[in-house]
């Protein structure tokens, strides 16, 4: 949820006369829009984990119709920010809407140690705590991060002056890995805590203050809590190291392959290795000089090559020398969006001898039709406005028999995410796949057949996929996408088969 959003939502309401002429104001116009939108979201049904079971038999899989008893909401951002400000209002409206046992907020807050020897500070959680209450909203839990565990005296100079008992007051300091966090809380019993505030039947035990209950709530036992614990296991003790060429356009910028690094990390997680990310700037590879180039050196190095999305023509042609180099080395490869386009365009120029093959989007000048324009401007697209026209969101992909992607995915048909504006053309695809590249996914809706996913058969190359989805967004710890995980074995295996030859 977007302050943009609910800026759209609000002006179509006005437009479409909801407010009967009103002058729109940020309360309560806003404010309703936000906890509307809330609120809808929270009855949302969800597929798994939707209730607190107290039996560790039951089953912990619900029925897909099953709305959640708990939503969480993250307000990000800093407390006293003007952009949260109308979020923060609305949450406070909300909590006097549903009630005060149906609504609690936990504060996350820093302790820094300072001073020598060092010293836990709470003065600015106190302050933020100030900040919150002038506001209108009253912690009932504080999350204290930390390197170290919060020390008692601290933990009581909090609930001294924040009015939060100090059970309430949980430690989330350093541990050995994010996924230990979860573990972290149950060894607090914050889960019990959460229940008997937020009064859940049948485990609430009426009449206690939330801090008062211990053990109410059993998940150590849960088959749940087992899984995720053997996760977090084997993130602190993987069999071997795994390095993964990143070729992309935006390495300086750390959040711009965030997707994509989680989704490459569940995935090492799964096959018990260690993730370790070389970030390649894909212009350096423009070079085609492979043996003088430090950055060709380090793709050289790689057990494995990705080509994330990305948008504009810097460093295109350096992704289609990683892409050429991975398939002609049969280092293995996955391209996704843009990286799949590119992987299209370099078995185009290379394999079919068609040096002029590029993508419409990215040509400085006219291509031959149905042969140099390989990736062209999707028919149904507008090309007068930029915003609001890609092909956005989860739609099918059908997958072919036989196929890797068929093999890793388990199902013939899928749903991922899209966003892009460009796709391959139909009119080369016969002629690729006689020269050996096979087209194995794709979408079939009222515009026309898209080509989805792109491989080479497993005789010819160990791992080569190009998709034109975003795999990465449905990629999560217990369960990591196929395509990846596929990268991750693929990467694991060669590498293995390499050291027994040397």
């Amino acid at each position: 949820l977007s302050t943009g959003k609910i800026y759209q939502s609000v002006i179509e309401k006005e437009r479409m006369g909801d407010y009967l002429g009103k002058t729109v104001q940020v309360v309560p116009h806003v404010s309703d829009a936000i906890q509307e939108w809330v609120l809808r979201v929270a009855k949302t049904p969800v597929t798994q984990f939707s209730t607190v079971l107290h039996h560790a038999s039951t089953s912990w899989f619900t029925k897909k119709d099953k709305p959640p008893e708990v939503c969480i909401i993250e307000l990000g951002g800093t407390l006293g920010d003007i952009e949260s400000m109308p979020f923060v209002e609305a949450l406070r409206q909300l909590q006097e809407h549903v009630g005060y046992k149906n609504m609690c907020f936990i504060h996350v807050s820093l302790v820094p140690m300072l001073g020598s020897p060092s010293e836990q500070k709470t003065k600015p959680t106190q302050h933020s705590v100030k900040q919150m209450m002038q506001l209108g909203l009253r912690p009932d839990f504080l999350c204290c991060r930390g390197k170290e565990p919060l020390e008692a005296g601290a933990r009581t100079t909090l609930s001294t002056f924040t009015s939060v008992p100090e059970r309430a007051i949980i430690s989330i300091h350093d541990v050995s890995n994010i996924y230990r966090v979860p573990l972290m809380m149950m060894e607090q019993d914050l889960p019990s805590m959460l229940v008997q505030r937020l009064r859940i039947k049948p485990l609430a035990k009426k009449g206690r203050s939330y801090d008062k209950v211990s053990n109410i709530v059993s998940l150590a036992h849960s088959k749940l809590m087992k899984s995720w614990t053997k996760l977090a296991d084997s993130v602190d003790d993987p069999e071997s190291e795994c390095v993964i060429g990143m070729v992309g356009k935006y390495c300086d910028q750390g959040d711009a392959y965030l997707s994509v690094v989680k989704a490459l990390t569940h995935s090492a997680i799964a096959t018990k290795q260690r993730l370790r990310i070389e970030w390649i700037d894909a212009s350096d590879l423009e070079n085609e000089d492979t043996n003088d180039n430090a950055a060709w050196q380090r793709v050289k190095s790689c057990d494995g090559i990705v080509v994330p999305g990305g948008f504009g023509s810097r460093g295109f042609d350096g992704k289609v020398s990683a892409i050429r180099y991975a398939r002609e080395s049969k280092k293995p490869f996955l391209g996704v969006c843009l990286g799949m386009q590119a992987a299209v365009i370099e078995y185009a120029r290379n394999v079919l001898h068609r040096p002029g093959a590029h993508s419409s989007e990215l040509a400085d000048t006219d291509l031959l039709e149905g042969v140099e324009d390989v990736v062209i401007f999707m028919p149904e697209g507008d090309r007068e406005r930029m915003g609001g026209t890609m092909r956005l969101g989860a739609r099918e992909t059908v997958l072919v028999d036989d196929s890797l992607a068929r093999k890793m995915y388990g199902s013939d048909k899928v749903m991922e995410r899209h966003r892009h504006r460009y796709e391959v053309n139909p009119d080369v695809v016969p002629d690729l796949e006689d020269a050996g590249l096979k087209f194995v996914g794709k979408n079939t809706d009222e515009s026309g057949e898209r080509m989805e996913v792109v491989e080479l058969p497993q005789s010819v190359h160990p791992y080569f996929v190009g998709a034109q989805f975003h795999p990465e967004f449905t990629s999560r710890p217990e369960k990591p996408n196929a395509l990846f995980l596929g990268l991750l074995q693929a990467s694991k295996e060669v590498k293995l088969q390499q050291q027994e030859q040397q």
